[in-house]
């Protein structure tokens, strides 16, 4: 059975974020909304409160029910859990004077306590609540402070029940992974052997019991997640797999024959599937985002479903949904409102009454990336930059036409191919030109023009949920402008998107 900590939400912006620092540490854990009814078995070795927007003193604060982990399994609150912890087992918490939010010192560090181990003298934290500890309960300890707050970091005395008022999962916490190293191991007694390898060893025996000799189904996009999930999936099960790649008109330029030729030498079962005019006539006359996505996702399910009617007996759909589609799905206060409609398989399993497969719903972006290297996945799709499943079609504002998609095609690979050309491409989270629904006027020799404007993207980030431009150097952003401007008939100005996620989306539309 595969040891895991479990992390309660309170419905902090950092609670994924512990999750991603412990299995740094290859332990396995996994979260769930702080009042989940918990099954607690003997291969859960620890739990973790996380922070909170919320106060404890709130009428309606956050209370979990911990009769199966207090005193009977280590526990650690951070921040809001700190808090908690305090407050509701007979200490107090009040209102800070001042909200006490940035970088802060450790001090006074009480000798011996294992949960500090390591941790230097004046080591730097990240504090970010506008409630303290003024007061903790009987047969508690404070084990560090800070200038500021008193209650830095507490123990009980007779169980291994600990609180920090700071986030150790933050950067900014300079020892914050040796703090959650010393609770994982030493505390909790993890063995740390969770690690790609192992994953995948345990995933393909688990789905060879659960999918015995059935037939699956999966709809390739090109993009990691879903080739790691057909990997997994096909070392599981072999020829029973049949994979299925749409052309929908809207991918990279010559991206449908390259992929097709990569899944061709991994061994899979691949159909390759040319519907581009199907989408691009239905898109004719569409302006608008939502609407645009919806048609993309409609056409993906009626072309997917003909496709799989194809196949005799499939019993199965598999599909790369990742650990963070998961957790929004049941996040503290339900599903985050609707941004934008998600990818395009949405729809597909009611339509075609097939059982759910999802060997990576466990997993972070990054930790997929590392399973795709132990399966040995190619370097063009294992280090492939994130692509939306609509395409370039939210990457043309406004209508979409086949003249639209063939200038953005070219302009995209100019970019993309200057990134790899100029080593930078690995340093970039996610790139891509949008097709502006604006007009400039230019000078090309002698002559007045009157043509598109496009905008360069790139981003750096983790998992996509922030994200800050890349400053790419000058002179490579200076020739890539005039190599597009050159090469690419109907477009006169480049310009270079400076935004950050939030305020802005990666993608435009």
């Amino acid at each position: 059975m595969q040891e895991k900590l479990i992390i309660l939400d309170f419905g902090s912006q950092y609670t994924q974020l512990i999750a991603r620092r412990i299995r740094e540490l290859n332990v396995y854990c996994e979260i769930f909304p702080y009042n989940k009814k918990l099954e607690i078995d003997s291969s859960v070795k620890g739990v973790i409160l996380s922070g909170s927007p919320f106060s404890v003193r709130d009428k309606n604060a956050l209370l979990p029910d911990l009769t199966n982990i207090k005193g009977k399994l280590p526990l650690l609150g951070i921040c809001y859990g700190a808090q908690y912890l305090a407050h509701y087992y007979g200490g107090e918490v009040m209102p800070s004077s001042t909200r006490e939010y940035g970088r802060a010192n450790l001090q006074c560090i009480m000798p011996g306590v294992n949960l500090l181990k390591g941790v230097s003298a004046n080591s730097q934290v990240w504090m970010s609540h506008g409630d303290t500890i003024a007061n903790i309960p009987t047969n508690y300890e404070i084990i560090a402070s800070t200038s500021d707050v008193k209650v830095g970091a507490y123990r009980a005395t007779n169980e291994t029940t600990f609180g920090l008022q700071f986030h150790p999962e933050v950067f900014h916490t300079t020892e914050g992974l040796t703090i959650l190293r010393n609770f994982v191991a030493d505390i909790c007694g993890c063995k740390q052997n969770w690690t790609p390898a192992s994953f995948v060893e345990s995933t393909v025996a688990e789905l060879k019991t659960k999918l015995g000799n059935d037939k699956v189904v999966l709809g390739l996009s090109g993009g990691v997640d879903s080739s790691v999930a057909a990997l997994l999936i096909h070392k599981a099960i072999g020829k029973n797999l049949t994979c299925i790649f749409v052309d929908n008109g809207l991918l990279r330029k010559n991206e449908f024959q390259s992929v097709l030729e990569s899944y061709t030498h991994l061994g899979l079962n691949v159909i390759g599937v040319d519907a581009k005019q199907k989408f691009i006539s239905d898109l004719k006359g569409i302006s608008d985002p939502e609407q645009k996505r919806k048609i993309i996702g409609r056409d993906f399910i009626e072309i997917f479903d003909e496709e799989s009617h194809k196949i005799q007996d499939v019993k199965w759909l598999a599909q790369g949904t990742i650990y963070p589609d998961v957790i929004e799905s049941v996040s503290v206060n339900g599903p985050s409102a609707t941004i934008k409609s998600h990818h395009n398989v949405g729809g597909l399993p009611e339509k075609m009454k097939l059982k759910i497969v999802e060997p990576l719903n466990l997993l972070f972006k990054d930790e997929v990336r590392r399973v795709g290297k132990a399966l040995e996945l190619p370097a063009n799709i294992l280090n492939r930059h994130p692509f939306p499943g609509p395409g370039l079609g939210i990457r043309i504002l406004g209508d979409v036409t086949a003249d639209k998609i063939s200038v953005l095609q070219d302009v995209d690979a100019i970019f993309i191919e200057g990134l790899k050309t100029h080593g930078l491409y690995d340093d970039v989270w996610q790139a891509g030109a949008i097709l502006l629904p604006v007009q400039s006027v230019g000078v090309m020799g002698d002559e007045r023009t009157y043509e598109n404007v496009v905008a360069l993207r790139a981003v750096a980030s983790t998992d996509g949920m922030t994200a800050d431009w890349c400053h790419l150097p000058y002179d490579f952003l200076a020739k890539i402008s005039n190599e597009i401007i050159n090469k690419v008939k109907g477009v006169n100005r480049v310009v270079y998107d400076i935004s950050s996620k939030p305020p802005a989306t990666i993608e435009w539309e």
